[in-house]
């Protein structure tokens, strides 16, 4: 049955993808297809929106840079610390519904998007004693003329850079993720994300839907319809993750 839970992943992603398509960055395709060679980032194999050979880089450990960007700078990165920042890096370059939440003025970006609470805690503490010396990793690092980074500033923990998992998510990438308050309508990065995109999906159209006609409707009647419309999502998202994580129970039970 789980079986199940991940082709509905791979029909989630592709009726996804064929609406939002893929971002613009350097490392994008034009449209998301399916990748089994993947080394790293094996989530979004059956419809990527990056190629395979990118995943070499990923598949290494420790990590040392991905492109022209170094990940020890402050010393190599824990394995669990690594992991996360795997995960956000497979998101931004293979996710095919990254683009669900592209930067409105630059469309090789990200902003806004939803991550879990307990993801953004996890990532934090996996990552407290390890060390970096910026803040931003978008716009904080110097660059030189081959685009390589360096720091400005000295080496400091993570746990002293950020003061918690919050500040963490919605500061280390600029405003590329915000934590949501939600605990089912927000991305983990692992194949729960299939029940949430569903969801998200049906709010942002929901949402336009309502937009288009708050000029004939009264602003309190439409916070009401879209208050009451989002705990009703928000009560089938946890509904349906429950049936997920079940079922995955199951079939690690049988593996066993």
């Amino acid at each position: 049955m789980l079986r199940f839970a991940v082709t509905l992943f791979a029909v989630i992603m592709s009726s996804t993808c064929q609406k939002f398509g893929c971002l613009e960055g350097s490392t994008h395709k034009l449209k998301p297809s399916p990748e089994p060679n993947m080394r790293e980032c094996t989530l979004y194999s059956k419809s990527s929106c990056c190629y395979a050979d990118f995943t070499v880089q990923l598949a290494r450990s420790p990590v040392i840079k991905i492109s022209n960007s170094y990940w020890n700078r402050c010393g190599q990165l824990s394995k669990p610390c690594e992991d996360f920042m795997k995960k956000i890096e497979c998101f931004y370059r293979c996710s095919p519904y990254a683009a669900r939440w592209i930067h409105p003025s630059y469309t090789a970006a990200i902003r806004s998007v939803p991550l879990c609470q307990n993801f953004c805690d996890d990532w934090y503490e996996a990552c407290k004693d390890d060390s970096t010396c910026v803040r931003n990793w978008l716009t904080d690092w110097e660059r030189d003329r081959s685009g390589e980074n360096h720091c400005n500033n000295e080496c400091i923990l993570y746990s002293e850079m950020y003061r918690n998992g919050t500040d963490m998510c919605q500061s280390m990438w600029g405003k590329s993720f915000k934590v949501s308050k939600s605990s089912c309508l927000c991305l983990q990065m692992s194949k729960k994300d299939t029940v949430a995109i569903k969801y998200l999906l049906s709010k942002s159209s929901k949402e336009s839907s309502s937009s288009s006609s708050s000029s004939s409707s009264s602003s309190s009647s439409s916070s009401s319809s879209s208050s009451s419309s989002s705990s009703s999502e928000e009560r089938a998202c946890r509904k349906k993750l429950l049936k997920f994580e079940k079922l995955k129970g199951e079939e690690e039970e049988h593996t066993r």
